[in-house]
């Protein structure tokens, strides 16, 4: 397995999480060669450079579409905000560069889809950023799904809550701009949206609604500017498997700071996790007596791989960035050619195709089908 160069667009948040995972992922792993840092962009050549001597990487500039000239540049981390993703992303795959795409894909499907092409036609791997699906504690639900150990899955919910728009007085921003998608919905409903993919399946049809809880907000330079977004989002859900299912968004939750929480209901027990309490799972089982009936709590440990990479004890927990290492090594495996665990553009789309019945559901107020653009596409 060659060493992979790498580019990264973006410093941010994420485009930090994308630096630290590319420069852990062999030291923590041990199987694969050390990527090379080889170019780094930002908005401006001074910012850009700032960036590459903390990130460690070779080269900076000010400007993204130079990336994806260097022939030393394997794989393009592109984690800008979400209206930059389709373009960034056609260039890079257009450019024979490999992807790794912060979610959502973009704020339309029909940019989505075109991201979907351009992956096709390029054969190169592309990936979106969906790193909660590779906690150790997930993939143990979904171990425990399929060995049955809750019965036939007929009833999934789940939450995702946080605070960070919850103060009416905080300054419009990006977010609340119709540019930067629906709101909730896509901003951060897609998380728990590839959680519900990778451990149960897919959406069948959609009823959703959404909220502005605040009808504007004030300008940092004074006066007020009319929110655009959706903080909230209400939907019920039908599965592909049959199963119902409940999805309820929150951006403007007070004292929710990270908050997903999965409830899986079966036939013969109950799965929950809850985000905030990363490393626990709290499993019920109906064939115990019924006098030691009750949820019990797993808490992670090496045991449940690849914990044991990161802390050689259970119990000590791992965090969002080690999860961000994990997505790392998975996306290497793959551009090697290997079977991996992740979330590219072809299970992306389906996210995305969702996320836009819900919306036009909520606009039109009645059930969408969802599968019905698959089925299309199909055809």
């Amino acid at each position: 397995m060659k060493a992979l160069g790498i580019g990264l667009i973006g410093t941010g948040y994420m485009g930090k999480c994308h630096a630290l995972a590319w420069n852990a992922v062999a030291p923590v792993f041990g199987d694969v060669p050390r990527p090379r840092l080889a170019g780094l962009a930002e908005a401006s050549q001074d910012l850009a450079e700032r960036k590459a001597r903390e990130l460690g990487f070779e080269r900076a500039t000010g400007d993204w579409r130079t990336l994806l000239d260097d022939p030393g540049i394997d794989v393009v981390s592109i984690a800008t905000p979400n209206a930059f993703h389709p373009e960034m992303a056609i260039a890079a795959l257009e450019a024979g560069k490999h992807v790794w795409c912060e979610k959502p894909m973009a704020v339309t499907l029909e940019d989505a889809e075109r991201m979907l092409a351009a992956a096709r036609a390029s054969g190169k791997v592309a990936a979106l950023g969906y790193n909660y699906i590779q906690n150790p504690v997930v993939r143990l639900v979904r171990r425990i799904l399929d060995e049955g150990r809750i019965g036939a899955v007929n009833h999934v919910r789940l939450e995702m809550d946080e605070d960070f728009m919850a103060d009416p007085d905080a300054f419009f921003s990006w977010k609340s701009e119709a540019s930067s998608g629906h709101g909730a919905l896509d901003d951060f409903g897609v998380h728990p949206l590839s959680l519900l993919r990778v451990l149960v399946g897919g959406v069948r049809r959609v009823c959703g609604h959404m909220a502005k809880p605040y009808a504007d907000r004030p300008l940092q330079g004074g006066g007020r500017r009319a929110v655009e977004t959706h903080d909230i989002a209400s939907v019920l859900m039908e599965l592909e498997n049959g199963a119902s299912g409940v999805l309820a968004l929150n951006r403007s939750a007070w004292g929710r700071k990270g908050r997903i929480f999965v409830q899986i209901f079966g036939s013969e027990g109950a799965v929950v996790y809850d985000q905030e309490r990363m490393n626990e799972l709290q499993l019920y089982t109906a064939d115990d007596a019924r006098e030691r009936q009750g949820f019990r709590t797993i808490l992670a440990g090496p045991q449940h791989p690849p914990y044991d990479r990161f802390v050689p004890a259970p119990g000590h927990g791992l965090g969002f960035n080690d999860l961000k290492v994990i997505e790392c090594r998975e996306l290497i495996r793959r551009i090697a050619g290997e079977a991996a665990h992740l979330i590219e553009f072809e299970d992306g789309i389906r996210i995305e195709r969702t996320v836009d019945a819900i919306a036009r559901s909520a606009r039109e107020g009645r059930w969408i089908d969802v599968a019905a653009d698959a089925r299309r596409e199909a055809a």
